[in-house]
């Protein structure tokens, strides 16, 4: 497993450094966000094609694992606000096929529909994808990816204070969050100049 995370983690680095550090250094601000379609011409199709239903494909799984937390959260609260309602706490068995039965639960059914239906809709709403992510990835990077692993890995090692190698992991994790601040501030900057020409539902390019 260590293996496997070291080898998807310095991949997925290259890959992004490469196509960021390529893309500015060709087209400077100029860089589109999407590297497939934003210089306005949409062939090969087939490749196009393939980028899109990988991106669906990695989305798809990406929102189950980040939604299966709220989706804990607001049914447990709910059970445990209305313990007697059926219609939260009943599960009824649905035959799809001769062989199995399925548990359906009408509140989980109803408002996981809603929820995904909702978000979806925001999503519509807000075409300027590229600084959005940028300012939600900004956030979450430092914190999750940089600051709590290397706190734990200090205490785990139990690696003493103001020791070099205290210094050198604590100096990364100010760089990175440096980094954090200015990729928040870089993506905040263009998603208020996206709103300048922002249209409802309308995909910018």
């Amino acid at each position: 497993m260590k293996k496997a995370t070291t080898f998807s983690i310095i991949l997925t680095t290259l890959f992004y450094l490469l196509c960021g550090c390529m893309g500015y250094a060709a087209f400077g601000n100029n860089a589109p966000g999407n590297l497939l379609t934003g210089f306005g011409f949409y062939n090969p199709f087939w490749l196009i094609d393939i980028a899109n239903v990988a991106i669906v494909v990695h989305l798809v799984g990406a929102y189950q694992v980040l939604s299966q937390p709220i989706f804990a959260f607001v049914e447990k609260k709910a059970a445990q606000a209305w313990p007697d309602s059926p219609f939260i706490n009943k599960d009824y068995k649905l035959s799809i096929s001769s062989s199995r039965l399925y548990n359906i639960n009408l509140f989980r059914l109803f408002w996981r529909t809603l929820f995904v239906c909702f978000t979806t809709t925001i999503a519509m709403l807000i075409p300027f994808f590229n600084d959005i992510v940028g300012i939600i990835g900004a956030l979450q990077f430092w914190p999750l990816t940089v600051y709590f692993p290397i706190q734990m890995y200090i205490v785990q090692k139990k690696i003493p204070q103001w020791s070099v190698k205290w210094i050198c992991v604590q100096t990364m994790s100010v760089g990175c969050l440096l980094v954090s601040l200015a990729a928040a501030v870089g993506s905040i900057s263009g998603v208020m100049l996206d709103l300048k020409v922002y249209k409802p539902f309308k995909t910018m390019y």
